[in-house]
């Protein structure tokens, strides 16, 4: 093999054992392509252009011009270092030079591993041969790089501008952008296309209906779907427990692990994270401390970080605050920024200073929102010295708090919006069923929860404050577009606060309207001013 020198003064750091460097020249002495895509990809920024061209210069006198993944580590290469037309000329010439599919579908997963989307979508309008894997390559890769509804835009796509047909694959991939876009229509439309083409079911396909009409708010229909598939997979039965645990059905979850049992379906520690967080969601103490024994003792399953983070929930939400702490200090594993958060957040509602600060002290890659649980904190004891002193250190490190966000489909298209968001077309009509609204729960005794507002300022500018989180004005446009009586189905990426919480129970009994919420921890089914979550979330 030829041995080469390529010069990468512009990188500071680049350590792989087969390569010698020398500290005088700052060479590397490369002996396959392997090292050469290393390189490659060590070109993050124009400073490193010389580098990269040099690269691609040794790639083709190697022979190694036309290997897919060389390729897309170039494009991905001059794309950082803005070279951007660089990139451009090489894809159109690989694509004229290599028509073939598999070559095309090879260029297309490697550029959608680096999350390189746009890329790859030029790629499948330029190819001239694709296959179902190549469509699917780009549905799987949208919904990994967390681009859902281009995930769902891309199947409709094959099925519009392509005579192939979508397999089990593209349905499974679609039917996971539906669960995390909580977009009801868009999987209702999926199920209908695989009944429609004769799809059998697996139990792949199987637990992804289960899992998606769960995290659609839809626990019904995905009931019926898990009465009607085959269960001889666990995975089956954990969709299932779990969509029951995230809508606060502890009871139905228990039940379906005792059906499980009974079909002498072996559990997994899937199984008892879903059965520990319906404990914790409806406060089931003793249950869950009694699974979690269970789990360890009849099943032999040894407790993974997740298990305990569900007992540290399960225990912060019933108020033993002091004993999920203990446990923290006894776990034989080392706790995560998830368990110290959980700490964290049961210190709010029980208005525990002291281990809040216990929490935030070992939370070594602290986020905004753990600034704002303890902020909260000390606002709600009144310690607004304490709090002013947090809202500072946010401000001297840069942190900004981050906006809640909600979205509601309407027609098929998904409306996001956040907290005071102007920007939606519908703005003014919008704002004014708010204002409607806002004024008739208060007529009616809702009183806004303003010991949540961080500033120590006047009522009034607190009510201000809460009047236009992204949920409540989520709401206002589902109501506005909805027809009477229907269901308003909404989600948003953080937890509910408290003051919306009960606002939307007050809305619900008002307009006697059925309203479900899936918030970051689980869903709310609102109705008759009452919750499903029976105020305990």
């Amino acid at each position: 093999m030829q041995r080469i020198s390529i010069s990468i003064s512009g990188i500071r750091r680049f350590s792989v054992t087969s390569l010698s460097t020398s500290s005088a020249s700052n060479h590397l002495t490369l002996a396959d392509h392997r090292l050469l895509k290393q390189v490659v990809e060590s070109c993050k920024s124009p400073s490193h252009s010389k580098c990269v061209l040099q690269a691609h210069a040794h790639i083709f006198k190697l022979g190694y011009g036309t290997y897919p993944s060389l390729i897309a580590s170039m494009v991905t290469a001059y794309r950082r270092c803005k070279l951007s037309y660089i990139a451009r000329r090489l894809l159109i010439w690989f694509l004229s030079l290599s028509p073939r599919v598999c070559n095309t579908n090879l260029i297309i997963e490697s550029l959608m591993i680096k999350g390189e989307c746009g890329l790859a979508k030029k790629v499948l309008r330029k190819a001239s041969d694709r296959n179902v894997i190549t469509w699917n390559l780009m549905i799987g890769g949208y919904v990994r790089n967390v681009q859902y509804e281009e995930a769902l835009k891309t199947l409709k796509d094959m099925l519009c501008f392509s005579d192939i047909k979508p397999n089990k694959f593209s349905f499974a991939s679609a039917l996971a952008a539906c669960a995390r876009l909580g977009d009801l229509h868009h999987a209702k439309w999926v199920h209908s296309l695989m009944r429609d083409g004769g799809v059998e079911l697996n139990p792949i396909l199987s637990t992804a209906l289960v899992d998606v009409y769960a995290k659609c708010g839809d626990i019904e229909a995905s009931r019926e779907v898990f009465h009607e598939v085959e269960k001889n997979d666990v995975s089956v039965w954990n969709a299932m427990i779990t969509g029951f645990a995230i809508h606060g059905l502890a009871t139905e979850a228990i039940r379906v692990f005792s059906e499980m049992e009974a079909e002498h379906v072996s559990p997994d520690s899937i199984t008892f994270l879903g059965l520990l967080t319906a404990c914790s969601h409806c406060g089931l103490l003793e249950e869950g401390k009694g699974y979690f024994d269970l789990m360890i003792h009849r099943y032999s399953i040894q407790p993974k970080l997740e298990h305990y983070g569900a007992m540290v929930d399960l225990l912060g939400r019933a108020g033993k605050v002091k004993e999920a702490y203990e446990l923290i200090e006894s776990m034989p594993v080392e706790p995560d920024l998830v368990i110290w958060r959980s700490l964290l957040s049961s210190s709010r509602t029980y208005k525990n200073p002291e281990l809040a600060e216990t929490a935030m002290q070992n939370l070594s890659k602290a986020r905004s929102g753990d600034y704002v649980l303890l902020s909260n904190i000390y606002s709600s004891t009144k310690k607004w010295e304490s709090a002013q002193k947090v809202r500072e250190l946010m401000k001297k490190e840069g942190i900004r708090k981050a906006k809640g966000k909600s979205w509601v489909e309407f027609g098929g298209v998904i409306h996001r919006f956040k907290a005071g968001d102007t920007s939606h077309t519908e703005t003014k009509a919008i704002y004014k069923l708010l204002e409607e609204l806002i004024q008739k729960t208060k007529s009616q005794g809702f009183v806004p929860d303003t010991d949540l507002v961080l500033m120590d300022v006047s009522e009034e500018e607190k009510e201000g404050n809460l009047n236009y989180h992204s949920e409540k004005l989520a709401l206002a446009y589902g109501i506005l577009k909805s027809s009477p009586g229907s269901e308003v189905r909404i989600q948003k990426n953080i937890r509910m606060c408290s003051d919306c919480h009960n606002w939307i129970k007050s809305v619900a009994m008002l307009l006697n309207r059925v309203i479900i919420i899936r918030d970051r921890i689980r869903f709310h089914r609102f109705e008759d001013g009452l919750c499903s979550c029976k105020d305990y979330w």
